[in-house]
């Protein structure tokens, strides 16, 4: 059996309360104030005005609390422990910005950040649509420093801006570098594909310090390969994990505002996000959830189960900070 320290409040026990009842938290966590002090807060962003193609993503969070319901909290198999008796992990609510200023909510959005977290808390974020990143890591930013950042994604979102607009879904992340955010040589995408708007893409992207695995790699170099690319481009560095959930093939995820054709299946994504387990996770989101477009909720439950894995990932990462021998898992 685990050791579990008697301040940790645990989800509720799906053993005693069929998981279609009670709290609608993540995983039915208890809330952030219901505790005495906690270490990661799953937090929704409910944002989508920075979207380009189909909106909805202002619903995720709602979707994917509703879908973490499936998890069983007690035991994750693949990492050998339970992350939920490792860490206090709560659902920390909506962080709030307004819908009619895409400036003005990312400030905003950053400032709620900024708030809740503390010398030793985390943050894993559900959009809400990918401008929801640069704020999260400007915050993430301002406590840990310049961070690694590993991105899954079908798109590059290095672009320098839509239709006059600088910050959106798709050009956070060269914001992000413009603000020196980023480790220089640190970053990486996993799973881009489909067209561009031009080769120029590529050689920006590129002279920003970014790698690039597309999706056509799983299959050409193998899975090994790529994940030991992607570690050692992040190193011993603090993490920044970002998912959009549209790194998944549409068949896996057809609940999100941009898809794209020839995605990575979702026992990939999990595959890889388990196997960079000792990586330093100091913040994480998971984003583009569009409910509206989803069926049975397969979008959803695939957005949820990333949470869960995060979660394990930052539970390693506690254990690796304390260098505390013998524990289960990392």
């Amino acid at each position: 059996m685990e050791e579990i320290s008697e301040d940790i409040v645990l989800p509720t026990d799906v053993t005693k309360l069929p998981r279609y009842c009670g709290e609608g938290t993540f995983a039915r966590a208890p809330r952030a104030q219901d505790v005495r002090t906690w270490d990661v807060g799953v937090v929704g962003v409910p944002f989508d005005a920075g979207v380009s193609y189909r909106s909805g993503a202002r619903f995720g969070p709602m979707g994917v609390r509703q879908a973490s319901r499936t998890i069983r909290p007690q035991y994750h198999p693949d990492f050998g422990f339970s992350p939920f008796r490792q860490l206090q992990v709560v659902d920390a609510g909506d962080l709030v910005g307004t819908p009619y200023d895409i400036n003005a909510a990312v400030h905003e959005i950053e400032d709620g950040a900024l708030s809740l977290l503390g010398a030793n808390r985390r943050l894993i974020a559900i959009g809400g649509d990918h401008t929801i990143a640069l704020p999260m890591l400007r915050a993430v930013h301002k406590k840990f420093g310049r961070v690694a950042m590993i991105h899954f994604d079908a798109h590059l979102d290095t672009w320098d801006q839509y239709f006059g607009m600088k910050i959106t879904h798709g050009t956070m992340f060269r914001r992000a570098y413009e603000e020196d955010i980023f480790l220089p040589d640190h970053c990486i995408h996993v799973g881009t594909r489909g067209p561009i708007y031009s080769a120029n893409d590529l050689s920006e992207d590129a002279n920003m310090g970014f790698k690039v695995i597309r999706s056509s790699d799983f299959d050409d170099r193998g899975f090994n390969e790529l994940v030991t690319e992607a570690r050692t481009r992040l190193g011993s560095a603090p993490t920044y994990i970002s998912v959009d959930i549209d790194v998944l093939d549409p068949a896996f995820a057809p609940g999100t505002g941009t898809p794209e054709a020839g995605g990575l299946i979702s026992r990939e994504l999990l595959r890889f996000l388990r196997a960079l387990r000792g990586v330093d996770v100091v913040g994480a989101d998971v984003v583009e959830v569009a409910p509206a477009y989803d069926h049975s909720e397969v979008t959803s439950i695939q957005a949820a189960t990333v949470v869960f894995d995060l979660i394990a990932l930052m539970a390693c990462s506690k254990q690796q900070h304390a260098r505390v021998s013998g524990e289960p898992g990392c």
